[in-house]
């Protein structure tokens, strides 16, 4: 057997371990049995996964259980035991102690400041010289590309194992490129449609797109060209609603713009399994065409 189809036999068996987390994240992830959901020995499997994805079984169920909770606590008005629990935590002190610890500030003050409070209105008082806002928002143009592709019906937030999905399939063929942008696509207003509604694609650019035959769960997709204005957040992707509040309350009536007929996507720039929540950095790009 040769190295890729040791690599792809790995990754097959452990891509069905990180499916079975994001679709059982309120259950209680015995260690051994996603072993045998991986099919490796209970002995050396988790080693085997941590090689792979640069951080254990474990910290992946806390990582996507805090990322889950900190969407709460910007979304929802649910209580902080309640949030904690969910995140499989026994009592609120144990829950801040582990959301600080990747947040850098305890929930209480994430849901009261660490997000809202940075995407405040720009005041005319605020902006910089020149008309520069405190956010700034940088015009770009872009020819089309392709993109693999798999759908996603659901909460935005819980997109995650639709990336996990079209990265192991491009990895299965030899087609996963380290230098690949990786973007999310998003169809819906997530204040105007339900969760269960919401429409999304979970997408990696393709830089030599011939010769690849796409099957079902991942398709072909073309990414329109044109102007974007793009509005560059640092931080957790749970406050991602706040920018997105300022770059079209804010920003997009003062611009001498309107939007495209195109959907808005996000570029990802660091991996979260690699990278703390509070350095994250993620592009949001929106389409937009000279007001008449």
């Amino acid at each position: 057997m040769n190295d890729k189809l040791n690599e792809r036999f790995y990754e097959t068996r452990l891509s069905s371990v990180v499916e079975y987390i994001h679709d059982h994240l309120d259950d209680d992830l015995d260690l051994n049995r996603l072993a045998e959901i991986a099919c490796l020995s209970p002995y050396h499997w988790h080693r085997i996964y941590h090689a792979f994805y640069g951080e254990t079984a474990a910290a992946t169920v806390r990582r996507l259980r805090l990322h889950r909770a900190a969407n709460e606590l910007v979304r929802s008005a649910s209580p902080l035991d309640t949030i904690g629990q969910r995140a499989g935590y026994s009592s609120v002190q144990a829950f801040s102690r582990a959301f600080q610890a990747s947040y850098r500030m305890p929930p209480a003050q994430f849901r009261n400041e660490g997000g809202a409070a940075l995407w405040r209105p720009v005041s005319p008082e605020s902006a910089r010289p020149g008309g520069e806002a405190m956010h700034p928002v940088e015009i770009r143009t872009h020819a089309p590309f392709t993109v693999a592709a798999v759908e996603h019906r659901g909460p935005y937030m819980n997109i995650g194992q639709s990336f996990e999905t079209v990265s192991h399939w491009l990895a299965r063929r030899g087609r996963l490129d380290n230098e690949a942008r990786w973007l999310g696509i998003y169809f819906d207003d997530p204040d105007a449609v339900a969760e269960s509604d919401l429409r999304s694609q979970a997408c990696v650019e393709l830089a030599q797109p011939r010769g690849i035959e796409f099957e079902a769960p991942v398709s072909r997709v073309e990414v329109a060209g044109g102007d974007f204005a793009v509005l560059t957040h640092v931080g957790p992707y749970a406050q991602l609603c706040f920018a997105y509040q300022w770059l079209y309350g804010e920003w997009l009536p003062h611009s001498g713009r309107e939007t495209g007929d195109a959907p808005v996507h996000e570029v990802y720039l660091n991996d979260p399994r690699e990278t703390p929540p509070t350095e994250l950095v993620t592009e949001i790009w929106l389409p937009v065409k000279p007001r008449p």
